[in-house]
């Protein structure tokens, strides 16, 4: 059970994912300035981010549908260490209202 609330309408999940999109970016700022720290999360930063920009563009022109599967970035959050991925809450919660939908007025 999760202590924060699923989105409840379409522009809060469009920036939810803007703000995923977001934290990637400054990810990629860390990586680049330190890379001996950082060195493994080039190879997943491009796959997220463009996972991530779909799931805009898919809201943006209608398209995008929920769906109770895992979001393909899904593997990439389960792989990688809160250290490396500090944001996986953000990316774990478009997952579960991808899965699940927008959340209800009468869901606790």
């Amino acid at each position: 059970m999760s202590l924060v609330r699923r989105p409840a309408t379409m522009e809060e999940y469009l920036e939810l994912i803007k703000s995923a999109l977001f934290d990637v970016e400054e990810l990629r700022m860390s990586v680049e300035f330190d890379m001996e720290f950082m060195e493994g999360a080039m190879s997943f930063l491009e796959p997220l981010a463009k996972d991530l920009r779909d799931m805009q563009n898919a809201i943006t022109d209608g398209s995008y549908e929920f769906a109770n599967t895992d979001l393909p970035y899904m593997p990439i959050v389960q792989s990688q260490s809160n250290i490396t991925l500090p944001f996986k809450p953000v990316l774990r919660m478009i997952n579960e209202t991808h899965r699940k939908g927008l959340q209800a007025e009468d869901e606790a």
